[in-house]
């Protein structure tokens, strides 16, 4: 297997678009471009950039398979994003591809089909203070972290967060209107690793937060591919050792 992580970032790319709003001002090629760009200075890592209108979302069976982690946005439109995309998307993440889900993103029908849980939450815009405390501190994710993350403002998001219990918590958020939630959350799902990070509201400059982009190129890197076993299934009529009968 290669050294090199091979990543494609995947945005909805349908509110930088609108001629007038802060997610144009903030991210005028996009989030995906901003994502991509921090991405592409780190050692070891080939990306590219995807998009919903693209044919095929961008996401052919060439691109696919040849990504190793794929992070993923979306907001507005999750329903236009097409189902068998979806499951060639969930075919290669049960095969060892990585995918960081990236806030609004816990409502797109990839995570949805990976979790089998609705993903619902509590959300309020008053552009409030959030800490987001690390809780596994000896996790890759975690690496060259302090003991939280602060974004001065940002969207709130409130347990219940209906997910089934990750496999690994890494961060927990604190609001400054006094709900928590589970920011950080790891999941495995056949061979694939799956990371769901809250940060990230479109109309507030999230993206460019050292420690946010922190995280997500230690997620990158955490939910890369490994050489593995090969996995075998079905009927083995031959036991390893003689079986006395």
């Amino acid at each position: 297997m290669s050294n090199v992580i091979r990543v494609t970032v995947w945005n909805e790319f349908r509110h930088e678009q609108k001629p007038e709003g802060k997610p144009r001002e903030i991210y005028p090629q996009g989030m995906h471009t901003a994502i991509a760009d921090y991405l592409k200075k780190q050692p070891g890592l080939e990306v590219r950039t995807a998009t919903l209108d693209e044919p095929d979302h961008g996401l052919t069976d060439e691109v696919l398979e040849s990504t190793d982690v794929m992070t993923w946005w979306g907001h507005t439109a999750h329903g236009d994003v097409r189902d068998d995309i979806v499951e060639k998307v969930k075919k290669r993440v049960l095969a060892g591809m990585g995918l960081i889900v990236l806030h609004s993103g816990h409502f797109s029908k990839i995570f949805r089909s990976l979790m089998g849980t609705t993903c619902d939450l509590k959300w309020r815009e008053m552009g409030e203070k959030e800490r987001l405390w690390v809780v596994a501190p000896g996790h890759p994710i975690a690496e060259g972290l302090g003991e939280y993350i602060e974004i001065p403002h940002t969207e709130m998001y409130g347990e219940y967060f209906d997910i089934p219990a990750p496999d690994t918590l890494v961060f927990i958020s604190w609001f400054q209107g006094g709900e928590v939630f589970r920011s950080g959350c790891c999941f495995y799902r056949g061979r694939g690793k799956i990371f769901y990070f809250r940060p990230g509201h479109e109309s507030l400059p999230i993206y460019h937060h050292p420690d946010v982009q922190r995280v997500i190129v230690n997620a990158v890197r955490w939910a890369a591919p490994v050489a593995g076993p090969e996995l075998k299934f079905g009927h083995f009529p031959v036991p390893l050792e003689p079986v006395a009968q």
